[in-house]
């Protein structure tokens, strides 16, 4: 088996505020990252797949596929986008950086059957950095 990881990038801005909070706990809690007017960031995204090589093409995964799902189902909606107000997943959640991979996971994990063939490779986990001091890392195996 190989495994395989994919960089993407992406910008983004959020507001981190718990509406069951008061303004106070919200401030308390996330601090700068509440601010009103919210703030941004310039994501990175890994997104490994596992998979044995294939012996006709010697490969795990077809870039291009990989590719125009992340392209689709993850840039498109999140890309230069503020996530409070242009991502339906985050009108009531809150978008936490936990929160969005998450979100990043179930959009690639509902593609990914009509993005690859049946013996396709398997989406492993996705790591996504928000700052250099803050990365998330969701996978397969819970």
């Amino acid at each position: 088996m190989i495994r395989l990881t994919r960089r993407y990038r992406f910008c983004a801005s959020h507001r981190l505020h718990a509406p069951g909070l008061s303004e106070s706990e919200n401030r308390a809690l996330y601090g700068k990252c509440n601010h009103p007017f919210g703030h941004g960031h310039n994501y990175v995204l890994d997104v490994s797949v596992r998979g044995p090589v294939d012996p006709d093409t010697g490969l795990a995964v077809e870039l291009e596929a990989l590719d125009r799902l992340v392209g689709r189902n993850i840039l498109e909606a999140i890309d230069h986008r503020n996530l409070n107000a242009e991502v339906e997943a985050f009108r009531e959640a809150v978008p936490t950086s936990e929160n969005l991979g998450l979100e990043i996971y179930r959009r690639l994990s509902s593609g990914w059957g009509s993005a690859f063939p049946p013996n396709r490779p398997a989406l492993e986990k996705i790591r996504i950095a928000e700052t250099e001091k803050n990365i998330f890392e969701i996978s397969s195996h819970g």
